[in-house]
């Protein structure tokens, strides 16, 4: 991990370095234009109507504002860039840890996978949904209209126990026989690594996926429970 996080930063330093060579390279360029054009402006104009002085001065002011608006964005850009840094950097605590978010979770084949609901609250009727890896449906359970956490002890319809793998839980909610809500409950899962993706941290779980940091709901250090 640490290795592909320090090349990670490499590549994005080399890219910010590289991007911010280039812009002063071009704003060097636009500049040198913009005075050729002005010199040529005054040079070849109406010798009866000449331009006013203020007029080029108003021109070399509005320039220099783009400039510096362009310069003031490349800066912003490498601040934003630190601070995710930063941010990664803090959550690396956070490696080892279960969070529960939106996603799959990993069943290991004997425990049961902690299932948090919110269904909607004008529902008569809360239907779990179990999906595998492939989207297929393997269970569906009836459940209170609550957000009272539920234990799936990894059976199927018939009773027995699915392979090992990433399942993923989908709470419909009914009203009058019609699914009024359907959205994905909250597991937890145990955080494997954190990367930058673009300007936003992101946690790689048991199961490969990438959450958002931002997304997460509840930390908890798994030693802890049931403790």
């Amino acid at each position: 991990m640490t290795t592909e996080v320090s090349s990670a930063t490499a590549a994005a330093s080399t890219n910010t370095t590289s991007s911010g060579a280039a812009s002063g390279t071009k704003l060097t360029s636009d500049f040198d234009t913009f005075i050729k054009l002005l010199t040529a402006q005054a040079k070849y104009q109406d010798p009866t109507e000449p331009m006013d002085n203020t007029e080029y001065a108003s021109q070399l002011a509005e320039f220099s504002m783009v400039e510096q608006q362009v310069l003031t964005n490349d800066n912003l850009g490498s601040a934003l860039d630190q601070l995710g840094l930063g941010n990664m950097a803090a959550l690396t605590g956070w490696v080892g840890m279960e969070v529960r978010s939106a996603t799959a979770a990993q069943f290991d084949g004997t425990n049961p996978i902690n299932v948090a609901p919110n269904p909607a609250a004008a529902a008569d009727d809360v239907t779990l949904v179990v999906k595998n890896s492939d989207g297929d449906e393997v269970n569906r359970i009836t459940l209170p209209v609550s957000a009272e956490p539920y234990n799936w002890d990894g059976t199927n319809f018939g009773g027995d126990t699915v392979p090992a793998g990433a399942y993923s839980f989908v709470v419909e909610s009914k009203v009058k026989g019609e699914v009024v809500l359907s959205e994905i409950a909250e597991v937890y899962t145990s955080v494997r690594e954190t990367r930058m993706q673009g300007n936003d941290v992101v946690l790689i779980n048991e199961t490969g996926a990438a959450i958002l940091a931002t997304s997460v709901t509840a930390l908890r250090d798994p030693s802890q429970v049931g403790a």
